[in-house]
């Protein structure tokens, strides 16, 4: 029997991964590794190595000496602005990067917040950002947009949601609460990340990543509280009246941590085209089914 020399088998690809520990990179990790890639993960607290995973201590603040020197891509997870800035200065040699935006981009530019404008300005600062260094060092950058992310228990939409509804045992809408939503599992935006890596056709683009299925608001709301044991109660108030709740919660600090304009964008059509998606990398959401391991 004659041996294959060594240099001819397929080398394991390589990834540097921010936000590795959060939730859409634990996603991402385990698919990853799933595919015999070798990965290189940041994180600001300890984390358990694995086969073909290796733990750096750190962050953007302190980033380790240890990162490797070259990659076959670097995906980032985690803040689009601080990934921004250190893909700008460092040296790394990698020829992919695919970095995780917010389509808050666009449905924040024009909020009556100052707070959420300054945030839609820093998000579109930020992608031009690396796309900009990307092109410099001649490497191909794809950006991810997200639209509303559920399924991890960590996001800030639905579980937020869900913790105010355990705490009372209802949940209040105001009647007109029909925007239209597309929530995005966390596992399907890990997969996308995964495709785009690998599709010339995601090279220098940046996609909208929305769920598979448009519903609205109180639907939405609806059926995550459905899946809830016991399921807290929904009410749907008029206009008049769920302003008088909203004040009594607010006085009474029930909503702490609500952000500025989520309750008037809860009238407003927040709606993403995943074709473009879609046509480059295969990008197939699934619809919106929650069950109650998604919010513990």
């Amino acid at each position: 029997m004659t041996s294959t020399p060594a240099s001819t088998f397929p080398r394991a690809r390589r990834a540097l991964v921010f936000g590795g520990s959060g939730a859409i990179g634990a996603a991402l990790l385990t698919r990853l590794r799933d595919a015999d890639w070798t990965v290189d993960a940041l994180s600001r607290t300890p984390q358990a190595a694995g086969p073909r995973l290796h733990w750096h201590a750190g962050g953007f603040g302190a980033m380790p000496d240890a990162l490797p020197a070259s990659v076959d891509a670097i995906f980032s997870c985690g803040p689009l602005d601080r990934f921004s800035l250190w893909y700008a200065d460092a040296s790394i040699d990698c020829p992919r990067v695919v970095a995780f935006g917010s389509t808050s981009d666009a449905t924040k530019q024009a909020a009556s917040d100052p707070g959420e404008r300054e945030l839609a300005m820093r998000l579109r600062t930020s992608g031009a950002r690396v796309f900009a260094a990307a092109q410099a060092r001649g490497a191909a950058a794809t950006l991810l947009r997200p639209t509303l992310v559920y399924g991890s228990g960590r996001d800030r939409n639905l579980s937020r949601i869900v913790a105010l509804a355990r705490r009372s045992g209802v949940f209040v809408l105001p009647a007109d609460a029909r925007g239209r939503r597309q929530p995005v599992h966390v596992d399907d935006l890990a997969a996308a990340a995964q495709a785009a890596a690998d599709a010339p056709a995601a090279h220098g683009q940046a996609f909208a990543l929305p769920g598979g299925e448009t519903l609205d608001y109180r639907t939405m709301v609806a059926r995550t509280l459905a899946c809830l044991q016991p399921a807290p109660r929904l009410l749907v108030l008029p206009g008049v009246l769920f302003d008088a709740a909203l004040w009594a919660a607010h006085r009474a600090g029930r909503l702490q941590g609500l952000p500025p304009g989520a309750v008037a964008r809860m009238r407003e059509d927040l709606v993403f085209d995943a074709a473009p998606a879609r046509d480059a990398f295969g990008y197939a959401p699934r619809a919106f089914e929650p069950d109650a391991t998604m919010f513990a």
